[in-house]
């Protein structure tokens, strides 16, 4: 059983592992926003080539022309800078983030306290901030409100008006709550002195239209970009959807390696419950040409076998169950790692323990059930 129990355990550890790691990416990429299609600036061409991202090709009024297009919720700009965040004698660096008022729905952010800014501040370049919990924390007390309260960024004056809840780490592990988002023309014109923009994030109105709309934003950016026929484009357009589907592929496969190098466990251990039923078929030989003798027919003692077998291996496989769902809690608890143990992957272990049961536990029951009687009463050890 022991076997068993460690195969099972290890089968049901690897797949929670796996199962962990591809639900925190599929939360990691919800929370950036549902029906999200990214639009970055796109690679510079000619002798000192660039990558994506390497030439500003994105302008505010790109992002109105693309909110503009059928089935498009909203269409929302981003301009990024670094910024040294002073309150009182506390000090911080973070990013600031320039943006919309959209940019809370499409990402459905929640406030802790305030609000969030309105189309009028970005209208009139207003110098208010909305702040992650992070910087909250390093730069308020405890017991403060920081809804209200003057703070300079790279030494200009701004008024807190919010702090959003936590929203933790991001895909590649940033720290989602250490921003400032302010309205993107104060960036553009009071921080950076640039017309463009680093992204615009673009939001379907239904999953299903997304296709539709990429290549509607793609039509339209070609043509305000003036850019020829035969040439690249000078933006890329990234589908939030079909990385979800790429990564949960890639995770999807690692899992079942892991679990498929785990199973070899399940067989060692089918392998030594056919040895152990080998050895008692042999020790128990008089017993089985005495329960013949009397009437005992070759299914009886095949039967016999065979649930013997499967009570083995099903007991080691619930007992491995329990000791992986508790393996599983333990990496979670002390490694960090996130673990998510399914009904899918304990109905699979269960199932497979049986079946080996079945299948390693059928060979000794057919001896056992093939015997002769009068040979069997006559077997000396």
């Amino acid at each position: 059983m022991l076997g068993i129990i460690i195969g099972v355990a290890a089968v049901i550890i690897m797949i929670s592992v796996g199962q962990g790691a591809s639900k925190r990416i599929s939360d990691q990429i919800s929370s950036m926003g549902s029906n999200l299609l990214m639009i970055y600036p796109g690679a510079s061409a000619g002798p000192m080539r660039g990558g994506t991202g390497s030439v500003n090709t994105l302008t505010l009024e790109d992002a109105e022309a693309i909110g503009e297009l059928p089935l498009v919720a909203n269409s929302v700009p981003e301009l990024s800078t670094s910024g040294n965040v002073q309150y009182g004698n506390q000090t911080w660096t973070s990013t600031v983030d320039g943006t919309t008022p959209e940019m809370q729905e499409i990402k459905q952010w929640t406030l802790i306290s305030g609000s969030f800014f309105t189309g009028e501040d970005v209208a009139n370049t207003g110098m208010v901030a909305v702040i992650g919990s992070t910087v909250a924390e390093n730069l308020f007390s405890s017991g403060i409100d920081p809804v209200g309260e003057k703070i300079t960024i790279n030494k200009l004056g701004f008024t807190v008006i919010g702090v959003l809840d936590s929203k933790g780490a991001a895909m590649m592990g940033q720290d989602q709550d250490d921003m400032i988002y302010v309205p993107i023309t104060t960036v553009q014109t009071r921080m950076v002195g640039s017309k463009n923009v680093r992204t615009i994030n673009v939001q379907a109105e239904t999953e299903n239209s997304m296709t539709y709309v990429q290549s509607n934003i793609e039509e339209l950016l070609r043509q305000r970009h003036r850019i020829a026929d035969a040439a690249e484009n000078d933006f890329n357009v990234r589908n939030l959807t079909s990385v979800l589907e790429a990564m949960e592929t890639a995770t999807g496969t690692m899992t079942m390696l892991l679990a498929s190098i785990a199973a070899v466990s399940l067989l060692v251990g089918g392998i030594g419950i056919m040895n152990i039923m080998l050895v008692s078929v042999t020790e128990r030989t008089k017993e089985i040409g005495l329960r013949m003798a009397v009437g005992a027919t070759e299914s009886n003692i095949r039967n016999q076998f065979l649930v013997e077998s499967l009570v083995l291996c099903l007991a080691g496989g619930f007992a491995g169950i329990l000791l992986g769902a508790v393996g599983a809690s333990l990496i979670s608890k002390f490694a960090g790692w996130n673990t998510y143990v399914t009904f899918y992957s304990i109905l699979l272990s269960a199932g497979f323990s049986a079946l080996i049961g079945i299948f390693f536990g059928y060979y000794p029951a057919k001896k056992a059930s093939g015997m002769d009687p009068i040979e069997a009463l006559r077997f000396e050890k």
